[in-house]
């Protein structure tokens, strides 16, 4: 290893910030683009990046960041995995098929391109999504096989430099995926032999990351930012020694070539742990970035090898919108200055894309909770002051620290946050209250309430939202309606939702969900305990944004939720009609949860709630109930030793809302878009009657699992991507049917959507649920050999839902 100087690095700086606008800007171009190419070309997308990432810079130094290589440049189009991936040129080969280049993501190219990775086409399936480790954020899966061609484009990370310092005059620090986390985040392509891994071609990348480093020092980049926050993580394909071993060596190469800028390494999301940070601290980058929120302070041998090297404390935390707490904060970066050799400076635990941009927007929020919270712009402005403290003495910041204090010390006393009748109904739960019948004497009985056939469908809750339902809601809100002619217009909406399935087919019906603006927040209104926002926007995915609740105190349900709706649907049709409800687990998963109270009592409070739900909907007759919890595996710890506690208490309370359920009421539950391979014990775990899944976007491997796992009650494999606008082909359908079929048992596989339908539109809806209750149709026959009577019947509606459907393809 070489001598190494000590690089200047800023005082105080943050891992990224939100990249969809404070407005949403980013979104409404995104969606614009797509809904309506002709009138709003890709162009326009490229305008708001700029517009965007210009507002950040100006914004973010306004702030206090203006130390040269402060501010990220992480204003990506649709996610920094995907950008990183199209740095490397890692389009897989179905797309070079059918006609698409490599292409750097801040061209009108490029934007077409991520548009047809993270879509789809109407002839090509779009990349995989899950989830970006524990976080409610989900990132597009590269696909990387042993043949994927590779090469670097470094162009949009040079022009984003660029642009910023010649209008802005700042120099900002352009971010990419690591490229150990990118490879491990990445998966094979679709048609790569098994037992093929993308981390075998880790000394390719490592050849276009020199190759992009290089480009950018000959366009004067100083810093440039390295997230491996896979390091935080456990449970890989790949050993953990083989990840330090291999990630010593890509960074000893990454850290020779003179020609390059200064390297910063960011771990955030947990802790990189002693062997990595020794594996790191041999090779020659410059600075270290570690998360001081969820992660442990480094012991002496890393500090000792690091150096007098630069450290980023991460003591402000990225993915929860409470205040720091600044006098704790102080004490860490007190000790780590302390032990550190070299410079140490104030940073965020993770990048700040997981809260919204600023509280000070909220005006309607009660002014006790509105001080308890901070958004990213005031995570920012933590930062900074925490920053002049270690620098200048935490004198010249007492100010700030006693406010802290006292804010502090008003929360504990406030009376929300401890009301003795909610926690002592927590206390009395026994472990009777979550436990039902048998499987067995509960399957028996809903077969001979519900009477359902063979491959029963279903959808998963929500029906398109369309602009006359957000209207509707909005006047609502307004006061522009009163609750008469609210009523009276969901009403409608529902009524043409029961409709609209009994003409195609299903089996189960749901009544749409118009009322509800979003699964989490619907509930969160419902319920005390918590608040909601106005302007408390984050990215869940792509363009897709969520505002999520804020969970403060005890947790309790003053009135029924969803009773009324649910039998207003069910009067309408002889067919089940299903209540619905969020789970406790992804109502906090989905919500910034209160951080002075133990998760596991925060989620018994909600099921109890939930329970209060079950019994209300039983008693106005309803038959099937689903509480989905696609969060499940989003909140599973990245550490294994911390993983089994995590799954005993939201299996628990989600068997204690469920608990109380009649042996004869359905009990459904969805998950969606994580790998459920790893956590198949827990979801059969949460003891419900049917489990619907999503399985069409991930190549339907958890299908295999389910089977290879012997799951004993009934589920329901996606067989329809509803995250994208393609609607699939009927033979499509029909074989994720056959397959699940075959390998799972006809009896026990209901055929369903991966998801609730809300982002779609009509037309493509229709055309879709057609061909998916044409292919269960078709499988029945198949599966009962009845060719005399059913088959040729079954042929005809097949080929007549495949006529009417390609319409929808093409919208």
């Amino acid at each position: 290893m070489t001598a190494i100087s000590k690089p200047s690095f800023p005082a105080a700086t943050i891992l990224g910030y939100p990249r969809i606008g404070p407005n949403r800007e980013l979104k409404k171009a995104l969606e614009a683009y797509w809904s309506r190419p002709a009138e709003n070309p890709a162009q326009s997308v490229l305008d708001t990046l700029a517009q965007l990432h210009e507002r950040t810079v100006r914004h973010l130094s306004d702030l206090g960041l203006t130390d040269a290589a402060a501010i990220p440049a992480d204003t990506f189009a649709v996610d920094q995995t995907l950008d990183t991936a199209l740095a490397l040129g890692a389009v897989p080969a179905r797309f070079r098929a059918d006609g698409f280049r490599p292409a750097a993501p801040d061209t009108a190219q490029g934007i077409e391109l991520i548009t047809a990775l993270s879509r789809g086409t109407d002839r090509l399936e779009p990349l995989e999504m899950t989830k970006w480790f524990d976080t409610n954020y989900h990132y597009y899966v590269p696909e990387i096989g042993p043949d994927t061609p590779l090469s670097a484009h470094p162009e949009s990370l040079i022009e984003r430099f660029v642009t910023t310092r010649d209008t802005t005059g700042a120099i900002t620090r352009p971010v990419l995926v690591g490229p150990v986390t990118l490879l491990l985040l990445a998966r094979p392509e679709t048609t790569d032999a098994p037992g093929t891994q993308p981390f075998d071609r880790l000394n390719d990348v490592v050849d276009l990351y020199i190759q992009l480093l290089t480009a950018l020092k000959d366009a004067g980049v100083p810093w440039v930012e390295l997230d491996e926050h896979a390091l935080a993580a456990e449970g890989w394909d790949v050993p953990r020694d083989t990840i330090i071993d291999a990630l010593t060596k890509a960074y000893t190469r990454l850290s020779f070539p003179s020609n390059r800028p200064d390297i910063l390494v960011a771990v955030g999301y947990g802790d990189a742990g002693e062997a990595a940070q020794l594996g790191l601290a041999a090779t020659d980058i410059e600075a270290l970035a570690i998360d001081l929120d969820r992660g442990n302070e480094p012991g002496e041998a890393a500090l000792e090898a690091w150096g007098e090297r630069p450290l980023v404390g991460g003591v402000v935390g990225g993915r929860t919108v409470w205040r720091t707490d600044l006098g704790r904060a102080s004490e860490t970066l007190d000790r780590l200055k302390a032990t550190a050799r070299g410079p140490v400076s104030v940073g965020t635990a993770t990048p700040l894309l997981h809260v919204p941009h600023d509280v000070e927007r909220e005006t309607a929020l009660d002014p006790d909770i509105k001080e308890w919270v901070a958004f990213a712009d005031q995570k920012v402005a933590e930062v900074v002051t925490l920053s002049r403290g270690l620098s200048d003495g935490w004198s010249t910041v007492a100010a700030e620290l006693g406010k802290d204090a006292l804010i502090r010390s008003r929360r504990a006393a406030h009376p929300a946050t401890n009301r003795k009748e909610v926690r002592a109904r927590t206390a009395a739960v026994q472990q009777r209250d979550r436990e039902r019948a048998s499987a067995d004497e509960r399957r028996a009985a809903q077969a001979q309430r519900l009477n359902l056939p063979p491959l029963p469908t279903t959808t998963i809750g929500s029906f398109p939202q369309t602009p006359g339902i957000r209207t509707t809601r909005a006047d609502f809100r307004a006061g522009r309606i009163d609750q008469a002619e609210y009523t009276q217009k969901i009403r409608a909406e529902i009524a043409q939702t029961v409709r609209t399935q009994e003409e195609l087919g299903l089996d189960v019906l749901v009544h749409g969900e118009p009322e509800r603006n979003d699964m989490v927040q619907y509930f969160a209104e419902g319920l005390d305990g918590f608040v909601t926002t106005q302007h408390g926007w984050v990215q869940s995915y792509g363009s897709r944004c969520t505002r999520p609740s804020i969970l403060f105190g005890d947790v309790s349900r003053p009135a029924p939720i969803t009773v009324d709706w649910t039998r207003y649907a069910a009067s309408l049709t002889d067919r089940p009609v299903k209540g619905m409800l969020t789970g406790p687990v992804t109502i906090l998963a989905w919500s910034f949860v209160r951080d002075d109270a133990p998760a596991r009592e925060v989620a018994d409070q909600v099921a109890l709630a939930l329970r209060d739900e079950i019994t209300d909907l039983e008693a106005a007759g309803t038959a099937v109930i689903q509480v989905d919890e696609p969060a499940l595996r989003e909140l599973l710890p990245l550490t294994l030793a911390d993983r089994p506690d995590y799954l005993d208490w939201s299996v628990g309370s989600f068997r204690l809302a469920t608990g109380g359920a009649e042996t004869a009421t359905q009990i459904h539950t969805h998950l969606c878009y994580s790998e459920f391979e790893t956590v198949l014990d827990a979801i059969d775990g949460l003891d419900a009657d049917v489990t619907t899944l999503e399985a069409s976007r991930s190549g339907s491997g958890i299908v295999d699992g389910l089977a290879a796992g012997n799951f004993p009650r009934d589920v329901g494999p996606g067989v329809w991507d509803i995250h994208s606008p393609r609607v699939p082909t009927f033979d499509e359908v029909a074989q994720r049917v056959r397959h699940a079929a075959k390998v799972i048992g006809a009896d026990r596989v209901w055929v369903n959507p991966d998801c609730g339908l809300k982002t779609r539109g009509w037309p493509e809806t229709e055309a879709a649920l057609d061909r998916l209750v044409a292919a269960a149709v078709t499988v029945r026959a198949e599966l009962t050999h009845d060719d005399a009577a059913s088959a040729p019947s079954v042929a005809a509606a097949s080929a007549d839902t495949t006529a009417r459907a390609a319409e929808g393809s093409l919208l």
